[in-house]
């Protein structure tokens, strides 16, 4: 069987994406955490990887989106914990 590298690193992306999303269902993450978003972003940054060598334009926007929408949310938490630690 043939399962490159990439594929392995995508569908650990997917991985990431789904289980998060999972445990968020489930009550045992929040969805306002760092460690959601970060899986977010992460596993769409994997996915990334494997559409870099199989491309599929609809699945490379929905990963930039998603990409992105996890930066924004990273950058919300990051500065609503600065705001509580300041004097």
């Amino acid at each position: 069987m043939n399962y490159p590298l990439h594929d392995v690193i995508g569908n650990l992306g997917v991985i990431l994406i789904v289980g998060s999303y999972f445990l968020v269902q489930i009550g045992k993450m929040s969805a306002n955490s760092l460690s959601y978003t970060s899986l977010n972003g992460f596993g769409a940054a994997f996915i990334m990887v494997s559409l870099y060598f199989d491309f599929n334009l609809s699945a490379f926007v929905i990963e930039v989106f998603w990409i992105l929408i996890s930066l924004v949310g990273m950058v919300r938490i990051y500065l609503q914990r600065r705001r509580k630690t300041a004097p």
